[in-house]
């Protein structure tokens, strides 16, 4: 996790550096923010991985002394292919558009999609086929 610790905290501070030299010049204020902001939302995730690094034991990435041996093994659960990922992207885009233009009935139905979806792919290893036996 320092790694990423360090890649975020250093695109932080590129953007607050940013930030000042474009204030500076341009005296624009919209555009300041927005460096800004994304400056403080990078070092927001970058402290968090900073904050976990010390809690957690150092993986083979982050030690200089380590082997790529030592990363083998197995690296996680990935699951087999789903399509609720592609309706949960439907449905966002759709309350998206309807928040865009603000259209009440349609924010209503593009939210239970939003529900039925994110439900859908919360509990997909409990029913159906991929349910784990226990």
């Amino acid at each position: 996790m320092k790694v990423e610790a360090l890649i975020f905290n250093i695109i932080a501070l590129f953007c607050v550096i940013a930030a000042v030299v474009y204030g500076w010049w341009s005296r624009e204020p919209i555009g300041t923010t927005a460096l800004l902001l994304s400056g403080g939302l990078t070092g927001l995730i970058g402290g968090f991985f900073w904050f976990v690094s010390r809690r957690i034991d150092a993986r083979p990435e982050d030690r200089k002394d380590a082997d790529i041996a030592e990363g083998a093994g197995e690296l996680g659960f990935f699951p087999p292919a789903s399509y609720w990922p592609l309706g949960l992207a439907a449905s966002a885009a759709l309350m998206g558009l309807a928040l865009a233009f603000f259209y009440s009935w349609l924010i209503l139905i593009a939210g239970a999609a939003l529900l039925i979806t994110i439900g859908g792919l919360l509990f997909e290893y409990y029913v159906g086929q991929n349910a784990q036996q226990s």
